[in-house]
């Protein structure tokens, strides 16, 4: 090739044999240039290929469209006007699943205002990753990795390939249970509403979707049908199944359908059901013992009534709320206890907020560990990775911070004591739904702070982990074989 010419000049272009595109050096200016150029992508592809500020994205949009449904004319009967606080707070409540309410729900929203906050509520409660997968599935038709790899976490599923059909199932369970609490709640509804056939149907739909989503809103006011056997059982019931979360569930399913023994449950579902019911256990018994013999409660009441109440205390305000009538009543003693249910919250992905029961339960065996000198964190005979352990700490200890901060803003700007300010943040991070007077629609600072923790609590500290870092390769991500969802 020594007698090859590299001049492509127009005079010279049949003696360079055509070699010269190879070794020209304007080539290589070129091809460097178009790789320091920064490539355009769109907005949507930056969102898929990040799902958590995907997942951001929506429940600010959800928000929004919320809050201008409530702002509108029609949201509200004749003579009642809702201010744009108003409005925002109930629409965070209601996306978050939480439930706090500042106005009586029954005579400030007209049936179209109530439909907004069922519809918040429904589209708030199906799950952080579950609508930003399948807003991703819309656009392209196909989850990223990282988006899979992220899904998987949520749902409790460790084969990337079964997330479309899982998200499906969510979904169906989601919809079968609301469908199932409807027609448990119709004879109970329909005997206190007197025979009132539309009546009943709209609050047993408004019940059911409350109910299962976790979040505290009534048709009725103060929630005083829950009182109601024949309407609170149905109701506390599917509360539960809403905060258990529904990894626990599907595992439960797919456990009944293939005849498999609890002892080959996941680690998942036995950490999660373990600490569940040693949580309401505990503070069925506190009610019983502590608020007994509270006559602000129970003026002239038998046992009954304090049994009931005790049930109550002892699974909705870990999320639910409902019956707001004996909150306020409750020793400060409870409101403490309660606060710190709350905290906690309930199953990792499910409806219900706090650290979740998972990170709390991993906390404790990582104590337990350190305290008998033992390397590994151990449950049920199975070794609980580090990566969960260290997520269980670092979520716990942002959460704890946060709760400490927006405690003490409360008593600052409200003049409220410690224990109020403690209970109303507790409720409105674990989205418990109540309220011992700190919100209140006359103190439109204090609302934005809860709506902000109302929204961290529903996305969680992970989601948001996950939008300010930056996207991580799939290489990245790791998944221990015995799989615990925490955070």
């Amino acid at each position: 090739m020594s007698n090859l010419v590299f001049d492509e000049s127009s005079s010279n272009r049949e003696a360079s044999h055509g070699y010269a595109w190879w070794f020209s050096g304007d080539t290589f200016e070129k091809a460097m240039a178009e790789d320091r150029k920064p490539r355009k992508r769109s907005l949507m592809h930056r969102l898929t290929t990040h799902p958590g500020r995907l997942t951001i994205l929506y429940f600010l949009v959800l928000g929004a469209l919320s809050t201008a449904l409530l702002l509108a004319p029609v949201a509200t009967p004749r003579g009642e006007k809702t201010t744009f606080t108003t409005a925002f707070f109930t629409a965070i409540s209601a996306i978050s699943t939480c439930g706090i309410s500042i106005v009586n729900s029954t005579t400030h929203w007209s049936a179209f205002g109530q439909a907004v906050l069922i519809f918040s509520v429904q589209m708030g409660g199906l799950g952080v990753m579950t609508f930003a997968s399948l807003i991703a599935l819309a656009v392209n038709h196909h989850l990223k990795a990282t988006q899979k790899l992220l899904t998987a976490n949520e749902l409790g599923t460790t084969k990337l390939g079964e997330i479309k059909g899982v998200l499906t199932v969510v979904i169906a369970t989601a919809f079968t249970i609301e469908g199932i609490t409807f027609v448990a709640l119709f004879p109970g509804l329909y005997k206190v509403n007197h025979g009132n056939v539309r009546h009943t149907l709209w609050e047993s739909l408004f019940f059911a979707v409350m109910a299962y989503n976790n979040a505290g809103f009534t048709p009725d006011g103060a929630g005083l049908h829950v009182n109601n056997w024949a309407v609170g059982l149905p109701i506390l019931i599917s509360a539960f199944c809403g905060t258990l979360g529904f990894p626990v569930l599907l595992n439960l399913m797919r456990s009944w359908r293939m005849h498999r023994p609890p002892k080959r449950w996941s680690l998942h579902t036995k950490l999660t059901l373990t600490t569940t019911f040693c949580i309401v256990l505990a503070s069925f018994t506190w009610f019983l013992v502590m608020e007994w013999n509270n006559k602000l409660l129970f003026a002239t009441e038998g046992v009954e009534p304090r049994l009931w109440h005790a049930l109550v205390a002892a699974v909705m305000p870990r999320s639910s709320g409902f019956d707001l009538s004996w909150m306020p009543g409750v020793s400060d003693a409870t409101k403490v206890f309660l606060s710190i249910v709350m905290f906690i919250g309930g199953g990792s992905t499910s409806t219900a907020g706090g650290i979740r029961v998972t990170t709390f339960a991993v906390i404790l065996l990582t104590c337990r560990a350190a305290f008998t000198g033992r390397r590994d964190v151990n449950a049920f005979h199975r070794r609980i990775h580090s990566q969960a352990i260290m997520t269980a700490v670092a979520v716990s200890a942002a959460c704890l911070m946060l709760v400490t901060v927006v405690s003490m803003a409360l008593m600052a700007i409200t003049g409220c004591s410690l224990c109020n300010a403690l209970f109303d943040t507790c409720s409105a991070f674990g989205l418990g739904g109540y309220s011992v007077g700190v919100a209140s629609e006359s103190n439109p600072v204090v609302l934005y702070i809860l709506a902000a923790t109302m929204f961290i609590g529903r996305l969680g500290p992970l989601t948001i982990a996950y939008a300010i870092s930056r996207p991580r390769s799939v290489e990245t991500v790791r998944y221990p074989t015995e799989q615990i969802v925490v955070g």
